[in-house]
């Protein structure tokens, strides 16, 4: 199982001129030998490119991807990690949705596909990143 970032499915999904080709790639070459998912987070960060849930819904069962749901444990993690991200003065307001991500794959040894690799490199450093090779 690969968890796959909203960085990586809005860059196909809008069409990003940069990233677009590296995504849709990752994705491609994911899908042949691993499953795919997202959770809460992700498909939360997903829905505000959506006026409906059933378009959002069709784009997630069009790519296989599977919804899971966060173990309790990851939940109890990320609390953990945002302590300590708090404790380090650390100042910006828009991690938490990453430290979920981070720890549900690190509760469940889960790579993560993303392009956003510096906060769970940082706070995650057991679990494996598919990135490009420049970040």
């Amino acid at each position: 199982m690969i968890l796959v970032d909203t960085n990586v499915l809005l860059d196909v999904l809008q069409d990003d001129p940069k990233w677009a080709g590296w995504s849709q790639g990752q994705l491609e070459s994911a899908h042949l030998t691993d499953r795919l998912a997202i959770n809460a987070v992700i498909y939360s960060e997903l829905s505000m490119a959506f006026a409906r849930i059933e378009d959002l819904d069709a784009v997630i069962a069009e790519a296989s991807l599977t919804l899971e749901a966060t173990p309790r444990e990851a939940l109890f993690l990320a609390g953990k990690v945002f302590l300590d991200y708090r404790r380090q003065r650390g100042t910006k307001q828009r991690v938490l949705p990453d430290f979920y991500i981070g720890a549900h794959a690190a509760v469940n040894d889960y790579p993560i596909l993303t392009r956003d690799v510096a906060r769970y490199r940082s706070y995650f450093p057991t679990v494996r990143l598919i990135a490009p090779a420049d970040d």
